[in-house]
């Protein structure tokens, strides 16, 4: 049975060793193409974010720690891993799942954006949020480089820095 089968959920992953996640996400690259050949998506941002989606189920413990994808189409992989793998065939169609994260849609997604440069303001409110609520959690942003552009990343990263905020941004950088 192929590994991909067998995830249906971030824990799922926790008991994979590296040569498994390896082939985990040769599995989900695969998979993307060949939904994404019979119905169209933004295809190539995912691929160059799976094994950061993998990366970040395996370490932290999500739901409860947050993921905030600025640029949602490279959320592909972060959907299937989440319990949408058999709905991702209807992805981006009407009455199917959203091209981008969508909190109505999974309690894996934190918050719901396409790509306007929000994720890292949107993780500071969650992380600030729960700070005061006293819960303990890690709250994680990725962004793109082309989100980067943005004003509203700038006054992100200048907010969390000015509260000494406790969270991880990654940027996607593909060199645009």
């Amino acid at each position: 049975m192929e590994i991909l089968e067998k995830i249906n959920d971030p824990k799922d992953l926790k008991g994979l060793d590296t040569k498994e996640l390896d082939e985990l996400c040769a599995q989900l690259r695969e998979y993307m193409v060949e939904c994404c050949s019979k119905n169209p998506g933004h295809l190539g941002a995912s691929l160059g974010a799976v094994e950061l989606s993998v990366a970040l189920h395996y370490v932290y413990d999500t739901p409860h720690d947050k993921l905030v994808w600025d640029v949602g189409h490279q959320a592909y992989a972060h959907k299937i891993i989440t319990g949408r793998r058999e709905a991702f065939v209807n992805n981006r169609k009407s009455g199917g799942l959203s091209g981008f994260p969508k909190v109505s849609e999974s309690e894996y997604d934190a918050f719901g954006a396409g790509h306007t440069s929000v994720s890292i303001s949107a993780a500071l409110g969650i992380a600030e949020a729960a700070r005061i609520k006293g819960e303990k959690r890690h709250v994680v942003a990725v962004i793109g480089d082309g989100a980067m552009t943005g004003g509203l990343a700038f006054e992100g990263l200048n907010n969390a820095g000015a509260l000494k905020s406790d969270i991880l941004v990654i940027l996607n950088d593909n060199q645009i």
